[in-house]
């Protein structure tokens, strides 16, 4: 059997090691890890004086703005292919957006995004709520404290319907234009302000990509918002090559999808609160239908008025009886 071996009983060995521990792990950023210089470290470990708090205050405030909009982009249940193709749509154009289950439509829809804007850490949401899986309805929102609009969309085609020439980069920056009667009225400035903020994709975007090569284009025709998305075409030949500022040979060629965006009011809160706007001009779908349901019915109304009158004259007007209409059924 072999002998166990002794151990030392020396005083050094006993002595305990110090503990170590990992150092502190930098703060990471979208460029990689931004490592402190000694010069923060040895200043966080100094208690700072007011007066380097006031400097510190102020280069906070100096620094650079940086936009970190995020868009929540999700539909309501029993939504018509169509309307989620279109939705698809959207979300391939915008790098910054992030898509979610469908929500319910009901009256609490409101609170349901609401909590779902907040745990996604999103600032704004555009809303497909479909109703009766015809009429589309667009809320465009900004979370937490609004405003929020409501559109109904007309004249849809997406993408996969058009099938347009045009083809641009995924995830590359788009230019934004604007009709000018949106500065005309205070509320069409409000809804500018809110289609740039979530359709302008922000500057160093992990997803996004650093070429502008297709035009976002909104503009105002009968009070509604039509969208449409161009590709910026450019010849890429030695001979066409085209300079610094020259558009000339530059062409727009459409890609999709199209939309028209008919406001039907501006709420103060997210998903409601206080009416801004109404718009005075709007017809429910359901109205409209109800009245082409009216006028088919008055056309049966006056068939069978129609047929009332035609056998009043004949019971008014009756004809005489042929004296010649027996005279030759002797003969057979």
């Amino acid at each position: 059997m072999a002998k166990k071996r002794k151990r030392s009983s020396d005083a050094a060995a006993a002595v305990e090691k110090p503990d170590e521990f990992a150092p502190q792990r930098p703060e990471r950023t979208l460029f990689g890890f931004k490592e402190k210089p000694a010069d923060d470290e040895e200043a966080e470990a100094e208690p700072a004086s007011e007066g380097e708090e006031d400097a510190a205050a102020a280069a906070a405030a100096a620094a650079p703005f940086r936009n970190k909009e995020k868009v929540l982009v999700t539909c309501s249940r029993r939504i018509n292919y169509r309307y989620r193709h279109l939705m698809q749509n959207v979300v391939s154009l915008l790098p910054h957006a992030k898509k979610d289950s469908k929500v319910e439509s009901k009256q609490s829809k409101g609170n349901a995004l609401n909590e779902l804007l907040e745990l996604r850490s999103c600032s704004s949401c555009l809303f497909f709520e479909c109703r009766k899986q015809k009429d589309l309805y667009l809320w465009m929102v900004k979370s937490p404290g609004g405003p929020s609009v409501k559109f109904l969309v007309n004249a849809v085609h997406t993408m996969e319907e058009l099938k347009l020439t045009g083809n641009h980069l995924k995830g590359s920056r788009p230019l934004i234009t604007f009709s000018t009667n949106f500065d005309e009225q205070p509320h069409w400035q409000l809804v500018k302000e809110m289609l740039t903020q979530i359709f302008a994709t922000p500057k160093d975007h992990r997803k996004a990509k650093p070429f502008h090569d297709h035009v976002f284009v909104f503009s105002i025709i009968d009070d509604h918002v039509w969208f449409r998305n161009y590709q910026i075409s450019v010849p890429h030949n030695e001979i066409d090559k085209v300079d610094k500022g020259g558009l000339d040979k530059m062409t727009l060629v459409e890609v999709g999808p199209r939309f028209c965006l008919n406001p039907i009011k501006i709420f103060g809160g997210s998903f409601g609160g206080p009416t801004l706007y109404e718009n005075p001009f709007y017809v429910s779908p359901n109205q409209i239908r109800a009245l082409e349901k009216r006028k088919k019915a008055g056309k049966y109304a006056k068939k069978v008025k129609a047929k009332v009158r035609r056998k009043m004259h004949e019971m008014e007007n009756t004809l005489e009886p042929d004296e010649f209409a027996e005279l030759w059924k002797g003969e057979d």
